[in-house]
């Protein structure tokens, strides 16, 4: 038994050491120190048998103890605790008896129910009791007893702190410790053995160190306390960036979340947009980044997000055009062209109302600001969906190369393209019989290809023209002489759009 009762005292001693050890590694979390009171309720043979009575009166019974408090966790903590106390009663004849005690356990709480101020907790431990018979009872024991010695001692109950400041608290405390021994009235009958209720009052003073950083923000619990932040919190305005980064690093608000009000969090101007959380207009385009982000979808650090040469807020807020397309009125000139080149106006494709389009004058050499010259240029009409063949291309025989008489109806068919911006076309080449199909195939691509790069070199965008070559696959007439040969050899203009 002494073995044993050795052995826990060895257990109890290595885990204190061990919490020491603990709290040595992580200063963040605080030693508590403090004195505890505890009224006691003896229970052995003299104060039960067949369910608990006091028929002999209550004597004064209490324990006295120094109380380390370690904070191992936000909801568990270890206790050491060591006091001396008096577990005294009468006996079944109404004598005194009266045993000297020293409680030496280590307990876990575990927090059930906290507040801001206030914490609930369950505890239990293991630790051990010297005891000393000062007055034995006057009723002889049935069996052979020590009158002091160690047992094992077996704590538990539920206790109440209230925070009264950062560095003080009381702790309330109801619970029980079973012992095992029979000794502690020096009577010994038999099981259970002696064990006794507890109610206790204590007070707590906690160890505050202003240097450490409990939500490991960065910042000390001092510097927190002055900025305002939270110390136990490490992004107080939930913007997405700690509080120490956002003094040390971004100089910004850390009890703002926005601290450049521009519509966006610090930690989404960091972290997603790239922009600057303390400029509201990173890219100094007049429009704030938040607008620029949820509202417009413009790119809130490129001034010019569709390179039309105005800047994104010149055009929401003094020209209405829209800042994501770089031709707001598609007339073929961008928006900072028609402000500041030809002073048309961006929201009018055609702003003399003369007919033609203003990218269509500038390339005409005519006044887009006077309708008096808007003649427009001879076109080939062509329904969207259909094909018409341009009469009078030709190409040297074998060859995609174009010769110059074709130069009328090409001229056309630019026209119809460059005066109709809207308007968007394959160019299809057919070949008659004569030849390999595959070699036909080919010539048929390349003079399709030959009509494209004409317009193309005019300054029709190349986006607006597909080809496309189908050899001799598709005749309009049969190839059965020549003249219906001639016919099959040709360029067709087919409208998409």
């Amino acid at each position: 038994m002494k073995n044993l009762i050795n052995t826990c005292i060895l257990g109890v001693i290595f885990l204190l050491l061990m919490n020491n050890q603990i709290f040595a590694q992580d200063s963040e979390n605080p030693l508590a120190v403090g004195f505890q009171l505890h009224g006691l309720l003896p229970l052995n043979e003299f104060t039960y048998d067949d369910g608990i009575k006091f028929n002999h009166g209550l004597k004064t019974s209490y324990i006295v103890n120094n109380i380390w408090r370690y904070y191992l966790s936000p909801n568990l903590q270890s206790e050491f605790s060591i006091g001396f106390g008096k577990y005294a009663g009468l006996d079944d004849d109404g004598y005194y008896y009266g045993t000297n005690i020293i409680p030496i356990d280590a307990k876990l709480l575990l927090n059930i129910f906290k507040k801001e101020n206030t914490n609930t907790y369950l505890y239990a431990g293991i630790g051990a009791l010297n005891y000393s018979v000062k007055f034995p009872p006057m009723v002889p024991s049935p069996k052979s007893i020590d009158k002091k010695g160690w047992t094992l001692l077996f704590p538990v109950g539920i206790g109440i702190t209230q925070k009264l400041n950062d560095y003080l608290s009381l702790d309330f405390k109801l619970g029980g410790a079973y012992t095992n021994t029979d000794n502690l009235n020096y009577y010994k009958l038999g099981d259970p053995r002696d064990a006794y209720l507890n109610l206790g009052i204590g007070i707590i003073f906690t160890r505050s160190d202003e240097n450490t950083d409990k939500d490991n923000d960065g910042l000390t619990k001092k510097e927190e306390k002055s900025i305002g932040t939270d110390p136990n919190n490490p992004d107080t305005d939930g913007d997405g960036l700690n509080d120490g980064e956002e003094i040390n690093k971004y100089k910004t608000n850390p009890l703002n979340k926005d601290s450049d009000k521009d519509g966006l969090k610090d930690g989404e101007e960091v972290t997603k947009y790239k922009t600057d959380p303390l400029q509201a207009d990173t890219d100094n385009d007049g429009l704030q980044d938040g607008d620029e982000v949820n509202k417009y979808r413009t790119d809130p650090l490129v001034s010019d997000t569709d390179k039309d040469g105005l800047k994104d807020g010149e055009e929401v807020t003094k020209y209405r055009t829209d800042p994501l397309v770089s031709d707001t009125d598609n007339d073929g000139l961008k928006d900072g062209e028609e402000v500041t080149i030809h002073k048309t106006d961006p929201l009018k494709s055609d702003t003399d109302g003369g007919s033609v389009s203003d990218g269509n004058e500038v390339a005409n050499k005519t006044n887009p600001l006077d309708p008096k010259d808007d003649v427009k240029k001879e076109e080939i009409k062509v329904e969207p969906g259909k094909a018409i063949v341009l009469e009078g291309i030709v190409f040297k025989t074998g060859s995609a190369e174009i010769t110059p008489e074709s130069e009328e109806i090409l001229e056309k068919a630019y026209n119809t393209l460059s005066q109709n911006p809207e308007i968007e076309v394959e160019i299809h080449g057919h070949t008659d019989d004569i030849g390999k199909s595959t070699y036909n195939m080919k010539l048929s691509q390349r003079r399709a290809d030959s009509v494209k790069e004409y317009l193309v070199q005019k300054g029709i965008d190349p986006a607006r023209i597909k080809t496309k070559g189908f050899g001799s696959t598709k005749p309009i007439v049969p190839n059965d002489s020549p003249e219906n040969r001639q016919k099959n050899r040709r360029i067709e203009f087919y409208r998409v759009k």
